[in-house]
């Protein structure tokens, strides 16, 4: 007779952390998981798609069957690592708080099915093996939902499984060794973790939990722990297709699948050109290999993670596991930096597909193209035409295949720019020093493609334009006379944006109503410092250099591991000043890549050795050889995990910061900005 779990629905679903210690998925189109790691464990896994979470956790609880109780992810330290810098098999080392055991695991994705492996050697360091119970909890959140799973007890051919479903999506999780025990329940209120820390055994098994948010849990024989068991989480669109595959990876092996896996990772590092071949390049690559999808390619999602993900219920379907056509231009180029050209024309190939007929490209999108926030950003319709300019530059021969794309994004450029209902932070709208100058170099661009295609009258038209908007970019965007330049001691400088409206205030995203509304000139952001980048402006140029002091007096921030720089003043994009998560409003944190485009900056500006220093900061900002889109840069809040300089709560990794250090490394080796796009200095810089 079926026994059925209490407590239906459970309680609200969560995700959890986005601090990652590594993101990992096998090469090749037959195996559709990516997984991620945190705290020593397991946390969410992707598939079919690296856009549908389904899974937010799976871990290990220790107890002696009456008085002690510890969960792997909260009552361990751990430590984390690749196996070697490139080729993410993780190996992680779980030791008990208390010196009471120590768990070794080693995490690798099945490279021929649908399937995470994860060895586990359980180790006592105090009493015997046999004085302790291991048990594995999982937590199905499957197609990005954790309401609405189903979750049940099962057999295959005399194997046990731990089962659930929802909608077209299950999972099976089976175990080298028999399970000992197993019990299905609601999160909360029947589950496993329930259970075991009240009773520290399971006292009660459940067979089924239905429709609400589930967790399921599987005793593991400690006796075999002692020596090494394999658990394989494995998915398919139904149950059977699920636990069949878990089966079919458990009897091939472990090894079989390491080496298999391994291999893949090897050939493809083999075809890199890497600036130094430091480790942080060969992970930084390997991150940006492991965010796209494997049966949409050129569809890279912008990083594993849900920010703040702790806080994060099923109200926030996509988290960063979302296509945006800025960071996809900027992993492009980052592919490229490192010689993936394979890699970077799929980008390319995607973007082409997903353009709209009228030229741009949505704010973002999932992988099959249709928006998730539907907003218009012009930067994000300029970024690929400088795209295709430096795959060309690269070597790769795709002036001809995508001059339509160009023409058409270029066309919305003029028919719409200069001015973007939203800046690159996808925030505010007016004139942005940032998107006019992504435009005007885009325009440029194009204008030169035209010409190749001998479509003149296109070329002229395009640098008329691109030729006037160039002239305005101080009309619209530099103020002086103000308090701020009186205060800096300075002329003037770039604000981060300025409405075209002649008010000439912005209201500020993520802040209380009452802080939200800011006048224009009071607001600076390090995007001017892309008129530079994108050879608008001489670096040496005294406008440039005024705004430069004035970026550094409010913006830069002195970490324990480097200088960084925040988006802009009053950013509330972060967690709140006590650390608790970003809710709606907090505090913006410093950004890892801004230092690298700064380093760009002063590389620009002749400073290779500023440039190169910045550069080891940024270096300094990796986590587990991961860089996170925000650092901490309030005091210590151990509670919350959060130390100055480390990684706060934010996206880790974040696919766009990896491709800056990527971009940055390949600029230092050349001694030139790598992207400066082509024809544009000359024009407006060069004189």
């Amino acid at each position: 007779m079926t026994r059925y779990a209490p407590g239906w629905p459970g309680s609200p679903a969560r995700w959890t952390s986005s601090a990652k210690s590594g993101v990992g998925t096998a090469l090749g189109a037959a195996s559709r998981v990516w997984f991620t790691l945190s705290h020593g464990i397991l946390n969410e896994v992707y598939y079919p798609r690296v856009d549908q979470a389904c899974v937010r956790d799976l871990g290990l609880v220790v107890t002696d069957g009456r008085s002690f109780f510890s969960e792997e992810k909260r009552h361990t330290q751990t430590d984390s690592r690749a196996a070697k810098a490139g080729v993410p098999v993780f190996e992680l080392r779980n030791t008990c708080t208390e010196g009471r055991y120590r768990i070794e695991k080693t995490v690798l994705a099945d490279p021929t099915r649908d399937v995470v492996l994860v060895h586990v050697r359980f180790v006592p360091l105090r009493g015997e093996l046999t004085d302790y119970k291991l048990y594995a909890l999982l937590a199905p959140h499957l197609g990005n939902q954790g309401a609405a799973n189903t979750a049940w007890l099962d057999e295959i051919e005399g194997a046990g499984m731990l089962l659930a479903s929802r909608d077209a999506l299950a999972l099976a999780l089976a175990c080298s060794a028999p399970w000992t025990a197993r019990s299905a329940g609601f999160v909360g209120a029947s589950d496993g973790w329930q259970d075991l820390s009240e009773h520290k055994v399971l006292s009660e098994r459940y067979d089924r939990a239905e429709n609400g948010n589930v967790a399921l849990v599987g005793e593991i024989p400690i006796e075999q722990a002692g020596a090494g068991v394999v658990l394989a989480l494995a998915f398919g669109p139904k149950w059977s297709d699920a636990a069949h595959a878990a089966r079919a990876s458990l009897l091939d092996g472990f090894d079989a699948a390491r080496a298999t896996f391994e291999s893949g990772w090897r050939a493809w590092n083999r075809t890199l050109a890497l600036p130094t071949g430091g480790d942080l390049e060969r992970t930084s690559a390997a991150v940006l290999r492991a965010h796209e999808d494997k049966h949409v390619p050129g569809g890279v999602v912008a990083s594993l993670s849900i920010p703040w993900g702790m806080a994060k219920g099923d109200g926030d379907l996509g988290g960063y596991h979302l296509v945006w056509p800025r960071d996809l231009v900027e992993t492009a180029g980052g592919l490229l930096a490192v010689g993936a050209h394979t890699d970077a024309l799929r980008i390319l190939s995607y973007l082409e597909s997903t353009q709209s007929a009228d030229g741009r490209w949505v704010q973002n999108m999932w992988l099959d193209g249709s928006a998730y926030w539907p907003g218009l950003q012009m930067d994000e319709t300029a970024l690929p035409i400088l795209l295709v300019d430096l795959a060309d530059k690269c070597g790769c021969a795709v002036r001809d295949r995508y001059w339509p794309m160009v023409r058409r994004a270029a066309e919305f450029i003029v028919a719409n720019g200069p001015a973007s209902l939203q800046d690159r932070w996808e925030e505010d709208a007016g004139y942005a020093p940032f998107t006019l100058g992504a435009e005007i170099a885009a325009l440029i661009v194009a204008a030169d493609l035209a010409d190749h295609h001998g479509d003149h009258d296109a070329g002229g038209r395009f640098r008329a334009v691109a030729d006037a908007w160039n002239a305005r970019i101080e009309e619209w965007t530099y103020f002086t006379g103000t308090d701020l330049a009186r205060r800096v001691g300075v002329d003037g400088y770039y604000a981060r944006i300025a409405p075209s409206t002649h008010e000439r205030m912005i209201v500020i995203r993520n802040r209380p109503p009452s802080e939200s509304k800011q006048r224009a000139a009071s607001v600076i952001s390090p995007d001017a410092l892309a008129l530079v980048r994108f050879g608008i402006r001489r670096a040496d140029d005294p406008r440039i250099v005024n705004t430069v002091r004035v970026i550094d007096a409010l913006l830069r921030v002195e970490t324990p591991r480097g200088p960084a720089w925040r988006r802009y003043n009053g950013d509330g994009y972060g967690e709140h000043e006590d650390g608790a998560p970003f809710d709606g409003t907090g505090v913006g944190r410093p950004w890892p890549l801004l230092t690298g485009e700064r380093a760009h900056f002063e590389l620009a500006a002749g400073r290779s050795d500023e440039a190169t220093r910045l550069a080891g900061a940024f270096e300094r900002f990796a986590d587990h050889g991961l860089l996170p889109e925000q650092v901490w840069d309030g005091p210590d809040v151990p509670s919350k995990e959060l130390r100055a300089g480390g990684p706060s709560g934010s996206a880790m990794p974040l696919a766009w910061a990896h491709a800056e250090y990527l971009k940055l490394r390949r600029s230092l080796a050349d001694k030139r900005v790598f992207d400066l796009p082509r024809g544009v200095h000359a024009r407006y810089a060069g004189s």
